[in-house]
Protein backbone atom coordinates (compact mmCIF):
# COMPACT_ATOMS: atom_id res chain seq x y z
CA UNK A 1 0.00 0.00 0.00
CA UNK A 2 1.02 3.57 -0.65
CA UNK A 3 2.05 6.03 2.53
CA UNK A 4 -1.09 7.65 3.67
CA UNK A 5 -1.88 10.96 1.90
CA UNK A 6 -0.90 13.86 4.58
CA UNK A 7 -2.88 16.94 3.87
CA UNK A 8 -1.82 20.26 3.90
CA UNK A 9 -4.88 22.59 2.84
CA UNK A 10 -4.32 26.03 3.30
CA UNK A 11 -7.90 26.55 3.57
CA UNK A 12 -7.64 23.90 6.68
CA UNK A 13 -8.77 20.48 7.44
CA UNK A 14 -11.31 19.05 4.53
CA UNK A 15 -14.91 20.79 5.57
CA UNK A 16 -18.35 19.47 4.52
CA UNK A 17 -19.34 19.88 0.81
CA UNK A 18 -22.87 21.11 -0.37
CA UNK A 19 -23.97 20.45 -3.78
CA UNK A 20 -26.71 21.26 -5.31
CA UNK A 21 -27.90 19.07 -8.72
CA UNK A 22 -29.47 19.62 -11.43
CA UNK A 23 -29.44 23.22 -12.38
CA UNK A 24 -31.23 24.06 -15.94
CA UNK A 25 -29.86 26.81 -17.74
CA UNK A 26 -31.42 27.99 -20.92
CA UNK A 27 -29.68 26.59 -23.98
CA UNK A 28 -27.76 28.49 -26.91
CA UNK A 29 -26.61 28.35 -30.28
CA UNK A 30 -28.43 25.94 -31.54
CA UNK A 31 -27.61 23.25 -28.66
CA UNK A 32 -31.24 21.96 -28.19
CA UNK A 33 -30.96 20.33 -24.86
CA UNK A 34 -30.93 22.71 -21.27
CA UNK A 35 -27.85 23.05 -19.97
CA UNK A 36 -27.87 21.13 -16.74
CA UNK A 37 -24.75 22.32 -14.21
CA UNK A 38 -23.68 20.98 -11.11
CA UNK A 39 -22.26 22.80 -8.42
CA UNK A 40 -20.08 21.82 -5.14
CA UNK A 41 -18.97 24.35 -2.71
CA UNK A 42 -16.94 24.04 0.79
CA UNK A 43 -19.33 25.02 3.56
CA UNK A 44 -17.21 27.39 4.66
CA UNK A 45 -14.00 29.87 3.90
CA UNK A 46 -14.74 33.21 1.82
CA UNK A 47 -12.79 33.86 -1.04
CA UNK A 48 -12.86 30.86 -2.65
CA UNK A 49 -11.13 29.81 -5.99
CA UNK A 50 -13.36 27.84 -8.64
CA UNK A 51 -12.53 24.63 -10.54
CA UNK A 52 -14.91 24.38 -14.00
CA UNK A 53 -14.18 20.73 -14.69
CA UNK A 54 -14.99 19.23 -18.18
CA UNK A 55 -15.92 15.34 -18.13
CA UNK A 56 -15.03 12.52 -20.43
CA UNK A 57 -16.67 11.41 -23.60
CA UNK A 58 -20.25 9.46 -22.43
CA UNK A 59 -19.82 10.91 -18.85
CA UNK A 60 -21.78 13.24 -17.00
CA UNK A 61 -22.34 16.33 -14.23
CA UNK A 62 -22.36 13.38 -12.10
CA UNK A 63 -19.03 12.15 -12.56
CA UNK A 64 -15.91 11.98 -11.17
CA UNK A 65 -16.91 12.49 -7.80
CA UNK A 66 -13.82 11.06 -6.01
CA UNK A 67 -11.72 14.91 -7.67
CA UNK A 68 -14.76 17.02 -7.27
CA UNK A 69 -15.61 15.82 -3.94
CA UNK A 70 -11.80 16.46 -2.73
CA UNK A 71 -11.57 19.63 -3.82
CA UNK A 72 -14.52 21.12 -2.51
CA UNK A 73 -13.90 19.75 0.88
CA UNK A 74 -10.54 21.55 0.76
CA UNK A 75 -11.13 24.78 -0.66
CA UNK A 76 -12.40 24.96 -3.90
CA UNK A 77 -16.01 25.88 -5.46
CA UNK A 78 -16.54 23.31 -8.71
CA UNK A 79 -18.73 23.64 -11.45
CA UNK A 80 -19.92 20.90 -13.72
CA UNK A 81 -22.57 20.23 -16.54
CA UNK A 82 -23.69 17.71 -18.87
CA UNK A 83 -21.96 17.93 -22.45
CA UNK A 84 -24.00 16.96 -25.37
CA UNK A 85 -21.63 13.46 -25.88
CA UNK A 86 -23.07 12.26 -22.51
CA UNK A 87 -25.00 8.56 -22.97
CA UNK A 88 -27.88 10.50 -21.14
CA UNK A 89 -28.51 12.36 -24.81
CA UNK A 90 -27.89 9.48 -26.95
CA UNK A 91 -27.70 11.78 -29.78
CA UNK A 92 -27.00 9.83 -33.34
CA UNK A 93 -23.95 10.21 -35.49
CA UNK A 94 -25.98 11.39 -37.84
CA UNK A 95 -27.61 14.13 -35.55
CA UNK A 96 -26.16 17.66 -37.21
CA UNK A 97 -24.97 18.46 -33.85
CA UNK A 98 -22.26 15.80 -33.57
CA UNK A 99 -19.71 17.27 -36.20
CA UNK A 100 -19.32 20.21 -33.57
CA UNK A 101 -19.47 18.22 -29.93
CA UNK A 102 -16.17 19.26 -29.54
CA UNK A 103 -16.99 22.97 -30.13
CA UNK A 104 -20.18 22.69 -27.99
CA UNK A 105 -18.30 21.91 -25.08
CA UNK A 106 -15.88 24.67 -24.95
CA UNK A 107 -19.02 27.31 -25.52
CA UNK A 108 -20.83 25.06 -22.49
CA UNK A 109 -17.61 25.91 -20.33
CA UNK A 110 -17.83 29.69 -21.02
CA UNK A 111 -21.77 29.56 -20.38
CA UNK A 112 -21.40 28.45 -17.26
CA UNK A 113 -18.32 31.27 -16.53
CA UNK A 114 -20.86 34.16 -17.99
CA UNK A 115 -23.48 32.89 -15.51
CA UNK A 116 -21.73 32.09 -12.19
CA UNK A 117 -23.66 34.91 -10.53
CA UNK A 118 -26.97 32.50 -11.17
CA UNK A 119 -25.19 29.67 -10.52
CA UNK A 120 -23.88 30.51 -7.07
CA UNK A 121 -27.22 31.73 -6.64
CA UNK A 122 -28.22 28.07 -6.16
CA UNK A 123 -26.25 27.50 -2.81
CA UNK A 124 -27.27 29.87 -0.13
CA UNK A 125 -24.52 32.27 1.53
CA UNK A 126 -22.43 30.98 -1.65
CA UNK A 127 -22.95 34.59 -3.02
CA UNK A 128 -19.67 37.01 -2.55
CA UNK A 129 -17.91 33.94 -1.43
CA UNK A 130 -15.86 33.05 -4.86
CA UNK A 131 -12.97 34.63 -6.13
CA UNK A 132 -13.45 35.15 -9.56
CA UNK A 133 -9.89 36.02 -10.43
CA UNK A 134 -8.66 32.70 -9.21
CA UNK A 135 -10.37 30.03 -11.81
CA UNK A 136 -9.36 27.10 -12.66
CA UNK A 137 -10.23 24.40 -15.45
CA UNK A 138 -9.53 20.65 -14.93
CA UNK A 139 -10.80 17.70 -17.39
CA UNK A 140 -10.19 14.08 -18.10
CA UNK A 141 -9.72 12.56 -21.68
CA UNK A 142 -12.34 14.66 -24.28
CA UNK A 143 -12.64 16.69 -21.05
CA UNK A 144 -8.62 17.22 -21.47
CA UNK A 145 -8.96 18.79 -24.78
CA UNK A 146 -11.97 20.99 -24.02
CA UNK A 147 -10.05 22.21 -21.31
CA UNK A 148 -6.88 22.71 -23.61
CA UNK A 149 -8.66 24.75 -26.12
CA UNK A 150 -9.86 27.21 -22.95
CA UNK A 151 -6.36 27.33 -21.71
CA UNK A 152 -5.31 28.69 -25.94
CA UNK A 153 -4.65 24.74 -28.00
CA UNK A 154 -6.21 24.85 -30.91
CA UNK A 155 -7.40 22.62 -33.77
CA UNK A 156 -5.47 22.00 -36.94
CA UNK A 157 -7.82 22.20 -39.78
CA UNK A 158 -7.49 19.50 -42.66
CA UNK A 159 -5.82 22.11 -45.17
CA UNK A 160 -3.38 22.92 -41.67
CA UNK A 161 -4.28 25.94 -41.01
CA UNK A 162 -5.01 26.47 -37.31
CA UNK A 163 -8.73 26.39 -36.60
CA UNK A 164 -10.31 29.18 -34.37
CA UNK A 165 -8.64 30.76 -30.84
CA UNK A 166 -11.59 29.54 -28.30
CA UNK A 167 -9.71 30.53 -25.06
CA UNK A 168 -10.95 31.88 -22.00
CA UNK A 169 -8.37 34.77 -20.05
CA UNK A 170 -10.62 34.17 -17.07
CA UNK A 171 -8.79 30.92 -16.63
CA UNK A 172 -5.60 31.40 -14.70
CA UNK A 173 -4.37 27.99 -15.00
CA UNK A 174 -5.21 23.90 -15.64
CA UNK A 175 -5.22 20.38 -15.37
CA UNK A 176 -5.22 18.04 -18.42
CA UNK A 177 -5.58 14.38 -17.57
CA UNK A 178 -5.14 11.93 -20.24
CA UNK A 179 -5.06 14.55 -23.57
CA UNK A 180 -5.12 13.31 -26.47
CA UNK A 181 -1.55 13.71 -28.23
CA UNK A 182 -0.72 15.14 -31.73
CA UNK A 183 -3.09 14.04 -34.80
CA UNK A 184 -2.45 13.73 -38.14
CA UNK A 185 -0.04 10.42 -38.75
CA UNK A 186 0.08 9.94 -34.77
CA UNK A 187 -3.58 8.72 -35.10
CA UNK A 188 -5.17 5.07 -35.61
CA UNK A 189 -6.92 4.78 -38.93
CA UNK A 190 -10.08 4.70 -36.45
CA UNK A 191 -9.24 7.77 -34.92
CA UNK A 192 -8.70 9.80 -38.36
CA UNK A 193 -12.12 8.60 -39.63
CA UNK A 194 -13.98 9.25 -36.59
CA UNK A 195 -12.83 11.94 -34.59
CA UNK A 196 -11.06 14.74 -37.43
CA UNK A 197 -11.09 17.35 -34.39
CA UNK A 198 -8.37 15.14 -32.79
CA UNK A 199 -5.65 17.20 -34.16
CA UNK A 200 -4.48 19.62 -31.57
CA UNK A 201 -1.61 22.45 -31.54
CA UNK A 202 -0.31 23.12 -28.21
CA UNK A 203 1.78 25.53 -29.16
CA UNK A 204 -0.47 28.16 -28.07
CA UNK A 205 -1.33 26.72 -25.07
CA UNK A 206 0.21 29.37 -22.86
CA UNK A 207 -1.79 28.87 -19.50
CA UNK A 208 0.10 27.39 -16.53
CA UNK A 209 -1.18 23.84 -16.86
CA UNK A 210 0.20 20.23 -15.06
CA UNK A 211 -0.59 17.26 -17.51
CA UNK A 212 -1.16 13.86 -16.02
CA UNK A 213 -0.84 10.96 -17.99
CA UNK A 214 -0.45 6.28 -17.13
CA UNK A 215 2.61 4.53 -18.32
CA UNK A 216 0.25 1.89 -19.12
CA UNK A 217 -2.32 4.12 -21.07
CA UNK A 218 -2.64 1.88 -24.27
CA UNK A 219 -5.50 3.69 -26.69
CA UNK A 220 -6.99 2.31 -29.54
CA UNK A 221 -7.00 5.83 -31.24
CA UNK A 222 -2.86 6.18 -31.81
CA UNK A 223 -0.32 4.25 -33.54
CA UNK A 224 1.86 5.49 -30.91
CA UNK A 225 1.95 3.67 -26.99
CA UNK A 226 1.06 5.64 -23.79
CA UNK A 227 3.39 8.81 -24.26
CA UNK A 228 1.23 9.93 -26.59
CA UNK A 229 -0.81 11.41 -23.74
CA UNK A 230 2.32 13.06 -22.77
CA UNK A 231 2.13 15.61 -25.77
CA UNK A 232 0.63 18.26 -24.15
CA UNK A 233 3.71 18.82 -21.86
CA UNK A 234 6.42 18.53 -24.45
CA UNK A 235 4.49 20.86 -27.04
CA UNK A 236 3.10 23.49 -25.15
CA UNK A 237 4.96 26.66 -23.35
CA UNK A 238 2.45 26.60 -20.56
CA UNK A 239 2.61 22.97 -19.69
CA UNK A 240 5.50 23.38 -16.59
CA UNK A 241 4.78 20.26 -14.99
CA UNK A 242 4.20 16.49 -15.85
CA UNK A 243 2.56 13.46 -13.30
CA UNK A 244 3.40 10.27 -14.84
CA UNK A 245 1.46 7.55 -13.18
CA UNK A 246 3.49 3.86 -12.95
CA UNK A 247 0.92 1.41 -13.71
CA UNK A 248 -1.97 3.87 -14.41
CA UNK A 249 -4.82 3.00 -17.29
CA UNK A 250 -6.75 5.69 -19.08
CA UNK A 251 -9.11 5.28 -15.52
CA UNK A 252 -6.02 6.91 -13.60
CA UNK A 253 -7.46 4.31 -10.90
CA UNK A 254 -11.51 5.27 -11.00
CA UNK A 255 -11.29 8.75 -11.21
CA UNK A 256 -15.03 8.72 -13.08
CA UNK A 257 -16.47 7.41 -10.22
CA UNK A 258 -17.02 5.24 -7.22
CA UNK A 259 -17.11 1.67 -8.15
CA UNK A 260 -17.40 3.06 -11.81
CA UNK A 261 -17.80 -0.10 -13.75
CA UNK A 262 -15.49 1.35 -16.73
CA UNK A 263 -12.33 1.34 -14.45
CA UNK A 264 -10.01 -0.57 -16.10
CA UNK A 265 -6.87 -0.40 -13.05
CA UNK A 266 -8.81 0.16 -9.95
CA UNK A 267 -6.54 1.97 -7.54
CA UNK A 268 -8.20 4.31 -4.62
CA UNK A 269 -4.52 5.11 -3.85
CA UNK A 270 -3.87 6.24 -6.99
CA UNK A 271 -7.00 8.36 -7.40
CA UNK A 272 -6.54 10.44 -3.92
CA UNK A 273 -2.94 11.14 -5.13
CA UNK A 274 -4.59 12.38 -8.47
CA UNK A 275 -7.19 14.29 -6.35
CA UNK A 276 -4.13 15.82 -4.14
CA UNK A 277 -1.81 16.14 -6.58
CA UNK A 278 -3.94 18.10 -8.80
CA UNK A 279 -5.17 19.98 -6.16
CA UNK A 280 -1.41 20.96 -4.89
CA UNK A 281 -0.99 22.07 -8.55
CA UNK A 282 -3.58 24.77 -9.02
CA UNK A 283 -3.27 25.94 -5.12
CA UNK A 284 -0.12 26.94 -5.92
CA UNK A 285 -0.67 28.12 -9.49
CA UNK A 286 -3.54 30.56 -8.25
CA UNK A 287 -1.66 31.42 -5.11
CA UNK A 288 1.98 31.59 -6.19
CA UNK A 289 3.02 32.10 -2.95
CA UNK A 290 1.70 28.90 -1.66
CA UNK A 291 3.96 25.95 -1.53
CA UNK A 292 1.22 22.88 -1.98
CA UNK A 293 2.71 21.83 -4.91
CA UNK A 294 6.26 21.70 -3.59
CA UNK A 295 4.85 19.60 -0.56
CA UNK A 296 3.64 17.65 -2.68
CA UNK A 297 5.98 17.18 -5.19
CA UNK A 298 8.21 15.94 -1.87
CA UNK A 299 5.94 13.86 -0.80
CA UNK A 300 5.56 12.15 -3.68
CA UNK A 301 9.24 11.33 -3.96
CA UNK A 302 9.98 10.90 -0.77
CA UNK A 303 6.67 8.00 -0.66
CA UNK A 304 7.48 4.21 0.03
CA UNK A 305 6.21 2.51 -3.23
CA UNK A 306 6.28 5.96 -5.37
CA UNK A 307 3.30 5.48 -7.95
CA UNK A 308 4.63 8.00 -10.16
CA UNK A 309 6.98 10.79 -10.89
CA UNK A 310 7.00 14.22 -11.49
CA UNK A 311 8.80 16.61 -14.41
CA UNK A 312 8.72 20.21 -14.35
CA UNK A 313 10.43 22.62 -16.93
Amino acid sequence: MMEKLKFKAPFGVPVPVITVSPINMATFNNRGNELQVRISAPSTGNNLPIIVFAHGYGQSLDSYAPLVNFWAAHGFVVVQCTFLDSRRYAIPADDPRTPLLWKFRVEDVKHMLDELDAIEGYIPGLKGRTDRNRIAAVGHSFGAQTTGMLLGARIIQPDGKLGEDLSDDRIKAGVLLTPAGKGGADLSAFAAENFPFMNPSYTEMTTPSLVVAGDKDISALTVRGWEWFTDAYYLSPGANALLTLFGAEHGLGGISGYEAAETTDENPDRVEAVAYLSWAYLTSALYPENNSWSEASKWLIDSTNAIGKIDVK
